[in-house]
């Protein structure tokens, strides 16, 4: 046996910790390039903090999910500011942004040269400056993993900018920060986090370390999920949630991810909808086809063994076969308030462009088992 494990540099965890963020990027320096997304109320107290410590901050915005042009904007003002650290605060957008400029500000080339998939895909030949990021979702693990994904509309795909010195110094998780969250935004995000610990767990990348961090992973947020989206003010919950979305991601960059991914970069870089409601509307279909065919092609594998003991945890009784985890997820979503993806304009003429894309995007390399076109079809139609 044989597998490599790598995380952020230093994980700080717990309600509070934000106001700790100061002291943390002051060990860096005083010149602070802080990228932000659209919650104006989150990011305020810390920037004032920074500020009150003696830093110098430029600020930058995320509107939405970040694209090439994006954050080639970006890493030309972090390069004019010449930072001694960029700090992230904010959900995944923000975070992939601030990883993505912090690694391009500090390399001489475009981002196509560095890109996955539509890009050359060359590593990066300069660390990037030191990056600390502050989530304020709890969904999609970006504050501990090594890529950032960013839309290219030209290609109409979305792409992974990948490189192990892309790891966060400090991944400073405070569930405090999530206690406003709409419950939409719970819902998807939350989602988005169960998948990213289903999908590693189940994956042919998997090892015994990521199965372990996705047993836990998976137990607690199948349970404060539901309770979240009940009572958003329910700070045990949202701190069980805050830590499995922080093992969803450590579990994803070093094991791998599914159908469910390989899905979500051509749709998110086709239509206007969003990560964490794309990836809940198919789980429970990438489940089922996953489950289906390994029942036929590999029924004494690993993967649907593993399939079997999901169902076990997340229904809680003992005796659970593989399909029941499947049919407890799609209950989980229709209770969420998930949208189907018809909603952001996508439909049946659309499939089969969406499966050829699918077909060869890096997530999908990970699945447990290799779906036909007519399998992959089958979970897209089922979600629109």
């Amino acid at each position: 046996m044989r597998f490599e494990f790598a995380t952020a540099g230093r994980i700080v965890f717990g309600p509070g910790v934000s106001a700790e963020l100061a002291k943390i990027a002051m060990s860096y320096g005083r010149r602070v390039f802080v990228v932000t997304g659209r919650d104006k109320i989150r990011r305020a107290g810390m920037v004032a903090d920074l500020e009150a410590a003696g830093c110098t901050c430029r600020l930058f915005g995320v509107p939405g999910e970040p694209t090439v042009d994006l954050v080639r904007e970006g890493a030309e003002a972090l390069r004019l500011f010449a930072p001694n650290v960029v700090v992230a605060i904010g959900g995944g957008s923000a975070i992939d942004a601030g990883k993505a400029i912090a690694a391009l500000g500090a390399n001489p080339d475009d981002v196509l040269e560095y890109l996955e998939i539509v890009g050359r895909g060359r590593p990066l030949p300069n660390r990037p400056v030191p990056f600390i990021a502050v989530p304020t979702t709890a969904g999609t693990g970006s504050e501990v993993t090594r890529n950032a994904v960013l839309g290219v509309p030209e290609h109409g795909v979305k792409a992974s900018l990948r490189s192990p010195s892309m790891l966060p110094a400090v991944a400073l998780v405070d569930p405090d920060l999530t206690l406003g969250l709409s419950r939409e935004i719970t819902a998807a995000t939350g989602l988005d986090a169960l998948t990213q610990l289903i999908e590693p767990f189940v994956c042919n990348r998997a090892n015994p370390m990521t199965d372990s961090l996705c047993r836990d992973g998976i137990a607690m947020v199948s349970a404060a999920l539901p309770k979240v989206c009940a009572n958003g003010r329910d700070a045990e919950s949202r701190a069980a949630m805050s830590y499995g979305s922080l093992l969803g991601g450590i579990a994803l960059a070093n094991a791998g991810l599914g159908v469910v991914h390989g899905f979500a970069a051509p749709i998110g870089g086709m239509f206007p909808a969003p990560h964490g409601a794309v990836c809940a509307a198919l789980l429970p279909y990438g489940m089922a086809a996953n489950v289906r065919a390994l029942r036929e092609r590999d029924p004494e594998g690993l993967a649907l063994e593993k399939y079997s003991e999901i169902a076990k945890i997340v229904t809680g009784y003992p005796d659970a076969e593989a399909e029941a985890g499947a049919e407890w997820a799609w209950r989980l979503v229709q209770g969420s308030g998930i949208p189907p993806l018809r909603t952001y304009g996508i439909s049946n003429a659309d499939v089969a462009g969406l499966v050829e894309k699918a077909s060869h995007a890096s997530s999908m390399k990970a699945n447990p088992v290799r779906l036909t076109a007519d399998e992959l079809a089958r979970v897209l139609g089922s979600a629109i």
